[in-house]
């Protein structure tokens, strides 16, 4: 009896330590943890270039380039491309042989290291050919926007190692990476102004930042660190869980086929699959892919991007400032709110019929075109100084955002289950659709200047109400 009763207890004793591992790993091992890293890790993917865009304002009042920059900066980002086509070159001439990992730990470090060089050195200038040039700066800028453009065809055939529910976090991930920036230079106090009057005439007077552009570069840096970390947590639960698997398996797909969750062959319940079993999985032919279907879905992807990450950011202060400074800083922040918003909503509703996904996007194309009118009427546009003009562009905004966005993540669920290939093309769409949507509209605004921008404590309307009296009178 008492060696019964020594046998039982020492089975207990040796089963704790099991069951104490168990459930000190299954918080680190849960889907929560999961979703948690991959928007923190997608957040990294696009923070640099929206970051670089709102913190303008405060840095072309020191750099000798002044409000010359913006053109610099397209530029750069146009040479960013450079990265996107290296990696679907690789992809092309050596199919298998590229490790994603490892090129996503390369530009997340290099990203790291240029940030961090920025907030540094960033009012730093040079003299070449006579001229103060911010050679410090343009060079970091560009490292970032390589580093971006790159996250989009690296990032997301990463993201095939998951089942097809955590590629809509990633999508919210990437709105927080415009919406964190925006927040932050709302606190800095970006773009605040008084109208003062000197000598009979309003002036404008810019007020001070609450912090300097260094700070904000330091937090940029941060939030890089922080991406760069989760990504190297989820490599490190993918090897944990991946040793689990086999005891897991049987149980997550019948709890999965119970629940009537989206499963993949690859996929084992919430745990991803290793780089090995990805690179040698058997992938459809080429003309399996190429469907009418697939084809739509890459060109209506291009088309959303062109317009949310080209078109219209490119104007977007010709839409709202007319409207007042606080009309702009709504229609910014509550626009990238409306982002992961509308990408949260994908997490329960997916609309996968392709009627409903091009309805969708006709009609955020109704607000688009709405919003380019007031762009191409500014600095006059109707219902100025009515509170209704006022919400109706806001509200244009935010429904133009969110349907876009939740078209963009729809269709990224979607490629997801045709393949990685596909979510290499996905990406690829992206920064195409980027690209075209802001070099075709940097001449209309840089060198034609298609776009006329209010003056700040100036009433041009009224003043050009009175020209056209003046010229009916005679």
């Amino acid at each position: 009896m008492q060696e019964q009763t020594f046998d039982s207890t020492a089975l207990l004793s040796s089963s704790r330590p099991e069951q104490s591992g168990a459930m000190a790993g299954g918080w680190w091992s849960s889907a929560a943890v999961t979703h948690a890293l991959i928007a923190l890790f997608a957040m990294g993917s696009w923070i640099s270039v929206n970051s670089l865009w709102v913190e303008l304002p405060v840095v072309v009042g020191v750099l000798p380039e002044g409000w010359n920059l913006p053109a610099y900066l397209s530029v750069l980002i146009a040479f960013g491309n450079l990265g996107p086509i290296a990696v679907t070159i690789t992809h092309h001439c050596a199919p298998g042989r590229l490790n994603e990992r490892l090129v996503i730990h390369c530009i997340q470090v290099l990203a790291v290291v240029a940030s961090a060089l920025l907030a540094i050195f960033w009012s730093h200038t040079v003299t070449i050919a006579g001229e103060e040039r911010s050679l410090l700066f343009l060079l970091f800028t560009f490292v970032l926007s390589l580093v971006c453009c790159t996250s989009n065809v690296t990032f997301l055939p990463f993201m095939f190692r998951y089942p097809p529910q955590y590629i809509r976090t990633f999508f919210i991930g990437q709105g927080f990476s415009a919406l964190f920036p925006c927040v932050v230079a709302l606190g800095q106090g970006v773009g605040k102004l008084e109208c003062k009057t000197v000598n009979g005439t309003l002036k404008p007077e810019y007020l001070d930042q609450n912090f300097p552009a260094q700070n904000f570069f330091w937090f940029l840096c941060a939030m890089l660190l922080i991406s760069s970390l989760s990504f190297w947590a989820l490599t490190r639960r993918q090897t944990g869980s991946q040793e689990d698997a086999p005891s897991r398996e049987p149980d997550e797909a019948a709890a999965a086929a119970k629940n009537g969750e989206e499963t993949h062959p690859l996929h084992n319940g919430a745990s991803p699959v290793s780089e090995e079993q990805t690179q040698v999985e058997e992938q459809p032919p080429a003309q399996t892919f190429w469907t009418r279907r697939n084809i739509g879905l890459l060109s209506l992807l291009a088309v959303s991007n062109a317009l949310t990450n080209g078109v219209l950011p490119s104007v977007q202060s010709f839409s709202c400032l007319p409207y007042g400074t606080m009309t702009f800083h709504l229609s910014v922040v509550l626009g990238n709110i409306a982002n992961p918003l509308a990408c949260f909503l994908a997490m329960f509703v997916v609309l996968r019929s392709s009627a409903g996904l091009g309805f969708l996007s006709l009609g955020g194309g109704v607000f688009a075109a709405y919003l380019m009118a007031l762009a191409a009427l500014s600095p006059c546009p109707p219902l100025l100084g009515n509170t209704t003009g006022v919400a109706l562009v806001i509200i244009s905004w935010i429904i133009f955002t969110g349907l876009f966005s939740y078209v963009k993540v729809v269709i990224g669920t979607l490629l997801h289950e045709a393949g990685h290939a596909a979510l290499l093309w996905c990406g690829i769409s992206i920064q195409a659709g980027s690209l075209i949507g802001a070099l075709s509209m940097f001449p209309l605004v840089n060198v034609y200047h298609v776009f006329s921008r209010a003056q700040e404590c100036v009433d041009d309307c009224s003043q050009q109400e009175g020209d056209v009296y003046l010229k009916s009178l005679f």
